[in-house]
């Protein structure tokens, strides 16, 4: 009889001890320990799915005896999902999408599911979480079916393994990995070593298949995706699904992909009928701007190859405190101090007795250095309480010595911006100097942020 003893596994990263500690070692979480029965290693053989023939035998190549070609990608109907993967589904791929509960995932997932079902596409539907009548029933209020479309509800791999086996699919969706089981090794489901083995079991399957197998992972009150770090590094794609509690609006971002860019999302609508793709969000995003409203500047965002305007709004109020608070919601809390510093120093704003608040509207997150020039225009409008004209947008990045440094790709910008009908960019000197373009739009280089306020703000 195989030899048992009782060891404590960390959740958070994996780290394994013979006693309990309140704080794991490793990587310093608190109160993660949770005790395991660790056993002797079964001699049964790991779980095998035999489909296509895998033609790469053991051994070592050159680099100019392997065949290699573009990867065929698979389409969806959904160009906001392909924009994110890159164009399209890569055969044996393995994606894991992670998400707040009731974000949508489950319902991203199975609308794309119906939609390759019914471009002929053989699918596995597997739900560890939902019985089959509750997702016959989400179908239904979604308006969407298919009758060759395979759903089953399992949460043991060695069950799943053998239908995959049986079926042959093109597809296969796991809802949840948390969820998933491997009989033969340690834990409960959800846990380090289940969830580890469990992935790597799909990613076998995924790889000597080429099966595409879509993987959905619950995400911790800190954003990460649940169970070990090690999970992300093994999977090909890593999807993010986003959005406020009470805003209709969702956006899909690529944290990793092996087959295209990071920098990519897609937008979607929540609706009745399931989740709609936004084909021009910049339009959605401005709908609602008041003219004449303080504090609103409107940056030409780039994200991956998609242009996309998003307006910044800034609030400066009198501080009532000791210390003057800054509260920032979709950019980076670093680079609205900087810019705030800048202000203050180069363009005489006296803003440390100025409570200061900063937001993106939609949920969207900007990150990129051209928008600088759009957050201080912001916090000069606010705090001089002077209107920005609706029709004006900036790019720009911002020096600590105040001045306005080139941006990558402004001639798309430039384009995104006319095409919404904006009748002046103001843009850094340095990309104005080798700008080509013909287009009706005033185009205005500024050298330093000093410059670019006298001209928004004439005295």
């Amino acid at each position: 009889m195989a030899k048992k003893r009782t060891i404590y596994e960390c959740l958070a990263c994996g780290y394994e001890s013979p006693k309990w500690l309140g704080k794991c070692p490793n990587c310093g979480a608190w109160n993660q320990m949770e005790e395991q029965l660790q056993v002797a290693p079964s001699n049964k053989p790991a779980i095998q799915v035999s489909i296509a023939k895998n033609e790469t035998a053991p051994g070592a190549y050159t680099l100019k005896d392997i065949q290699a070609s573009q990867e065929n990608r698979i389409k969806t109907q959904s160009q906001e999902f392909d924009r994110v993967l890159g164009g399209g589904i890569v055969p044996g791929s393995l994606v894991l999408i992670g998400g707040d509960p009731g974000i949508g995932k489950s319902t991203l997932l199975l609308q794309i599911s119906i939609q390759l079902a019914n471009n002929k596409e053989n699918i596995l539907y597997v739900s560890g979480e939902e019985s089959l009548s509750q997702i016959k029933l989400r179908a239904e209020r979604l308006d969407v079916t298919n009758d060759e479309f395979y759903l089953m509800s399992e949460t043991d791999l060695t069950i799943i393994a053998q239908e995959i086996q049986r079926l042959a699919p093109d597809f296969v969706v796991i809802d949840s990995i948390q969820t998933m089981q491997v009989p033969e090794h340690n834990g409960v489901a959800g846990s380090v070593a289940q969830v580890r083995e469990a992935t790597a079991t799909l990613m076998r399957i995924a790889k000597e298949n080429h099966i595409a197998i879509f993987i959905v992972g619950h995400v911790t009150k800190e954003g990460n995706i649940a169970g070990p770090r090690m999970l992300e590094h093994m999977v090909d794609t890593v999807l993010y699904f986003e959005g406020e509690e009470f805003n209709r609006f969702r956006i899909l971002r690529a944290v990793k992909n092996r087959f295209g860019s990071t920098h990519e999302m897609g937008v979607f609508e929540m609706q009745d009928t399931g989740l709609q793709e936004v084909a021009n969000p910049s339009q959605l995003f401005l709908e609602e701007r008041i003219p004449g409203a303080t504090g609103s500047a409107v940056i030409p965002s780039l994200e991956g190859t998609r242009v996309m305007l998003a307006e910044i709004q800034s609030l400066m109020t009198p501080t009532v405190f000791g210390n003057a608070r800054r509260t920032v919601s979709g950019i980076d809390y670093q680079r609205v101090n900087l810019m705030l510093a800048v202000m203050e120093k180069h363009c005489g704003l006296l803003v440390q007795n100025q409570d200061a608040f900063f937001k993106t509207t939609g949920g969207v997150r900007l990150n990129e250095p051209a928008i600088d020039l759009a957050i201080a225009v912001s916090i000069a409008s606010s705090y001089w309480e002077k209107a920005i004209d609706i029709k004006d947008c900036f790019i720009g990045e911002i020096g600590l010595t105040g001045e306005v440094r080139r941006v990558s790709q402004v001639k798309e910008r430039i384009k995104e911006a006319h095409k919404l009908g904006f009748k002046r960019v103001f843009i850094p000197q340095t990309n104005y100097e080798d700008l080509d373009i013909d287009l009706a739009i005033e185009i205005i280089p500024v050298r330093t942020v000093r410059q670019a306020i006298s001209i928004v703000f004439p005295t």
